[in-house]
């Protein structure tokens, strides 16, 4: 089978499954490419993700007591 051809059938297959089953597929994919990725990419791309969890958090006035707090609160409850 064709790298196309292969293309083709996997996108045929994700599309007659339920949306939720669809992301489940995604975020499948994405954490098969984490496995690909040189340490360097992952690196980044955590440090992509954590610039973009404090800008929401400063655009929402989160602030850092406010993030323990709900850590605290969640190791509560374990």
């Amino acid at each position: 089978m064709t790298n196309r051809t292969l293309e083709e059938a996997i996108i045929r297959e994700i599309a007659t499954l339920p949306e939720a089953r669809q992301e489940d597929v995604l975020a499948f994919v994405r954490f098969l490419k984490i496995g690909l990725a040189d340490e360097q990419t992952i690196e980044q791309q955590l440090t992509d993700a954590l610039d973009q969890a404090m800008d929401i958090a400063k655009e929402r006035n989160i602030t850092d007591q406010d993030i323990k707090a709900e850590i605290r609160a969640v190791r509560s409850k374990q």
